[in-house]
């Protein structure tokens, strides 16, 4: 049972061997660094002044208390709301390797910087916190013979058994540990790192699993507990979080994550983490982060598009009021006007959000890239190159997408434009395969995509193969069509370009590239009129894409991501059995594709919402 088993002896045994999914998208990686509901209690002067106040009258003594720890941690929090970093990572420092929640804290705010800069430094700094923090969480949990641990895998008595502060280490110790296997993941490509954070996130999950029993026997017993709220929240959060995330994944890979004992229900989790946002536990924020997350980037990047930007609104608007200025509040403030359509406003607080701090240059990088979307969105080629060029320049998360956009871009923009830029844009495709990068031991998707894409430049053809609307690929790419579907003006420009391209290669002269073209205009086509509501266009662009298959030589992802948007629109028409089936072919019937697991994702969300309304 891993509630009960020793944790240093797991320690040791994972040290023997030394992980994206597409990950957590930009978002889930910030929310990793937010965890508190008592901020409301103090202001961040207050805490600000009051942390060396209680580093000094603890000095005399090494022993941190239950409630010691959760308050200052609160404070630490509200100092990091408020992009006050520094001062939250001093606030918790001097009682890192004492207090099981000042190491959680403190090993969290490094780990985040560590995976915001990408730098190997700061990695290595994040591990090093995370391992000295499960040191410290272990020092508070329940110690066990081999003896007592062999009874309790055979009798859940032992739960009973366990003090309110090892329960708390539990928790804990649970979330280093996923924090830990993450870093593992981006620490190097050798499959050894792989097996290890595997084992990381296997055993938090079973912590996580055993302390939801722990909560059902408190409830049912009604066991009075002076902190019983904060772990009810650390549970929820985690229950929570790993329900919904692996309910995105894909049915083949879900069956198999069953099989050794994982399961994701993504009602029960997004009720958990609704739960836990409600409630008043340190960690309400985090799963109210957690659930932003999940409705403004991971629903449109990974699910079907169709987000929940009501419940997005109401769950936001309370920490907006305490953290007017917090660059955490004003991003996700900033995603949801874009959400609604608000282009202009969505625009003005990004800017905001960079003009409130200069200390974490990594959330300004998260803006760069919204705003530079935004501009892709208006067709301001020359306001998104600017951003796309601020990307290349500072941020280390993704180089050969950067210089793939930024290249894109700019073969949007008309010759001399590009001439005053003064770049190369044949030398900047040609960049992108050298600056590919692996995680966890495989290439990123949107990289490989790009590479793909970069090889009409490569030196060894004749004369280098443009592009058609590269930009606008990538916007398809990264499912920025529904954003702007509330906005005709927006939809209607598009249509107008993709139009002229239409024409302009209607009146060139073929090649091995021609159908492939070809078909990409028509998706992206097919992708306006469905924005516009002229659905019968909409599939006769769609069904040319789908005719072609056996015409194609290289864009092979064309097809099975056309069918998911011919399955949209018949559910759009009230044709559910329909496009479930449409869906179902586009699944079975392709793979090797450029972004297939994407797609997968993107079906695996749209088979569940509409399997669920067909049954009802």
């Amino acid at each position: 049972m891993a509630l009960v088993g020793n944790g240093a002896e797991l320690e040791a045994d994972e040290d023997i061997f030394e992980d994206a999914l597409e990950t957590l998208s930009m978002p889930s990686r910030v929310d990793m660094a937010t965890s508190s509901q008592h901020f409301s209690s103090f202001d961040t002067k207050q805490a600000s002044g009051q942390h060396r106040t209680s580093n000094m009258k603890r000095s005399l003594s090494t022993k941190v208390d239950l409630r010691s720890g959760l308050e200052e941690c609160t404070m630490a929090l509200n100092l990091f709301l408020s992009n006050k970093f520094t001062d939250a990572l001093e606030l918790l420092r001097p009682w890192a390797k004492e207090s099981m929640y000042h190491a959680l804290g403190y090993s969290t705010i490094v780990v985040l910087q560590a995976v915001m800069t990408f730098e190997q430094q700061d990695i290595q700094n994040g591990i090093s916190a995370m391992k000295d923090a499960l040191q410290t969480c272990q020092k508070y949990r329940k110690k066990c013979t081999v003896v007592e641990s062999f009874s309790s895998l055979l009798s859940r008595g032992s739960l009973e058994q366990l003090t309110e502060e090892e329960m708390h280490a539990e928790i804990c110790y649970a979330e280093c540990l996923l924090q830990k296997a993450a870093l593992t993941f981006v620490q190097d490509e050798n499959m050894i790192n792989f097996i290890k954070g595997g084992l990381k996130i296997r055993t938090s999950y079973q912590i996580y699993k055993e302390c939801l029993s722990i909560l059902h026997v408190i409830q049912k017993n009604k066991v009075e507990q002076q902190f019983f709220y904060e772990f009810e929240g650390g549970v929820k959060l985690g229950i929570g979080a790993f329900n919904l995330m692996l309910s995105l994944l894909p049915a083949r890979i879900i069956r198999l994550l069953e099989f050794i004992g994982f399961s994701g229900n993504r009602e029960l989790g997004i009720l958990q983490l609704r739960e836990g946002a409600l409630g008043r536990s340190m960690r309400s924020p985090l799963c109210c982060l957690t659930i932003l997350a999940f409705h403004t980037y991971i629903s449109l990047i990974l699910g079907t598009g169709e987000v929940n930007v009501v419940e997005a609104e109401r769950l936001l608007e309370p920490y907006l009021q305490q953290f007017p200025n917090g660059s955490l509040m004003l991003f996700y403030h900033g995603r949801i006007e874009l959400l609604k359509g608000n282009v202009k406003e969505a625009q003005e607080i990004f800017r905001k959000c960079i003009s409130v701090q200069e200390e974490w240059k990594q959330f300004h990088h998260l803006c760069y890239w919204e705003l530079m979307w935004i501009f892709v969105f208006q067709q301001n080629w020359r306001e998104a190159y600017y951003y796309s060029d601020l990307l290349c320049k500072e941020s280390k998360w993704s180089k050969a997408t950067y210089v793939f956009l930024k290249a894109a871009i700019l073969s949007m923009l008309p010759e001399e434009d590009v001439v005053a830029t003064k770049e190369d844009v044949v030398a900047l495709f040609r960049q992108v395969d050298g600056l590919k990068q692996r995680i966890a031991g495989k290439s990123i998707p949107t990289e490989k995509f790009a590479v793909r894409k970069a090889r009409r430049y490569s030196p060894s053809l004749p004369a280098p193969v443009k592009l058609i609307l590269p930009a606008l690929e990538m916007m398809y790419v990264w499912n920025g069509f529904p954003l702007v579907s509330k906005r005709k003006d927006l939809s209607e420009n598009l249509l107008v370009t993709v139009e002229k391209a239409e024409a302009d290669l209607q009146s060139e002269n073929s090649s091995d590239y021609s159908v492939d073209d070809e078909c990409l205009v028509k998706l992206l086509k097919g992708c306006c009129l469905k924005n516009l509501q002229r659905p019968l266009q909409a599939e006769l662009c769609f069904n040319h894409v789908v005719q072609s298959e056996k015409l194609l030589k290289y864009d092979h992802y064309l097809v099975p991501f056309t069918l998911f948007e011919l399955a949209f629109l018949y559910k759009n028409q009230g044709e559910i059995d329909k496009a479930i089936k449409v869906l179902e072919t586009a699944r079975n019937n392709y793979k090797d594709y450029s972004l297939e697991s994407r797609l997968h994702f993107r079906i695996q969300a749209a088979l569940h919402l509409w399997k669920k309304s067909s049954s009802d």
